[in-house]
């Protein structure tokens, strides 16, 4: 059944590359593969292909990559390839006459426990609000973003230090999984979508887009809020805060319970071994960060070379 049933998987970053090789792997037969345009990037400003095209290239899989999702001749060579099923993970949004072009329609795998977290940073909000579990659903297109059935969902538990980028790797992995048990059963036809619950919009809690205001660490909270937007926001795009009139980003640190001697936002070092910054009700002890026009480094190697 798996070599019948004709796929298309659209992805572009690290995070959808494990689902497509689960995929591949399993036997499915991947009749093409849509991912972003190459960019330029770095100091040369070469151009780059997404984490998704290098591995599609690499098994020889067809590759398209439309600039406009509505463009006629992408959707002519879209429909040429007559599947049967399309699986998005992390893409962008589509148009309807895109998702809903085959026949067993299109699903997403997407990083949180829907109906919680709809948006485009589940991972990193999940972290930033302090849950203690996070997850991943498999659900179909619909209309509204992030609302269709559900197939099927698994919980992932957080640890109380996770960062968002070992949260990141481990959903990649259960997102996977996930979505060779959706795709089998969608294959085998018993697959059945459930409707979302309905939640009131007070009890939602939603996961934007992450701008470089929401990363700015307000030392008037309590040391919990700023420990968690320090964790939800790591390694990428990482905390930020203003340092001796230089933007200083943060990317491991721990809490220090102990009440304050000095105002939020100030500090305190022994300029050898420790640089901490008191919060409303704690220290934030500073483990990894990055001066503005310096490498990322650890405090210790960073006091070596700092002049206060």
């Amino acid at each position: 059944m798996a070599k019948d049933l004709r796929i298309i998987f659209m992805g572009t970053p690290d995070f959808a590359v494990a689902s497509l090789d689960i995929l591949v792997k399993n036997g499915f037969n991947v009749v093409g593969v849509i991912t972003a345009p190459d960019k330029p990037a770095g100091r040369g400003l070469q151009l780059q292909e997404s984490a998704v095209k290098k591995y599609a290239v690499a098994n020889n899989l067809k590759v398209l990559q439309p600039e406009k999702l509505k463009n006629p001749a992408f959707i002519e060579e879209l429909r040429a390839l007559k599947a049967d099923l399309q699986v998005v993970v992390a893409f962008r949004m589509l148009p309807e006459l895109v998702w809903d072009m085959p026949q067993e329609g299109t699903i997403n795998v997407h990083a949180s426990l829907l109906p919680q977290y709809r948006g485009a940073a589940p991972i990193n909000w999940a972290i930033i609000n302090g849950e203690k579990v996070s997850g991943v659903t498999t659900f179909k297109l619909q209309h509204e973003i992030d609302t269709g059935d559900i197939l099927y969902s698994q919980e992932v538990p957080i640890r109380e230090d996770e960062t968002a980028g070992e949260l990141h790797d481990a959903l990649m992995h259960t997102g996977a999984e996930l979505l060779l048990k959706t795709v089998k059963s969608i294959a085998d036809g018993t697959a059945k979508g459930t409707p979302q619950k309905d939640v009131a919009p007070a009890d939602i809690k939603h996961a934007p887009k992450i701008f470089k205001d929401t990363c700015k660490l307000d030392w008037q909270k309590p040391i919990d809020q700023v420990y968690n937007l320090m964790r939800g926001l790591s390694p990428y795009p990482a905390a930020w805060t203003t340092f001796q009139s230089k933007t200083l980003k943060i990317y491991k640190a721990h809490k220090e319970l102990t009440p304050p001697t000095v105002a939020p936002g100030e500090f305190e070092t022994d300029q050898k071994t420790y640089l901490k910054i008191a919060a409303a009700d704690g220290w934030l002890v500073l483990d990894e960060i990055q001066l503005e026009g310096k490498k990322r480094m650890g405090v210790v190697e960073f006091l070596r070379g700092y002049r206060f």
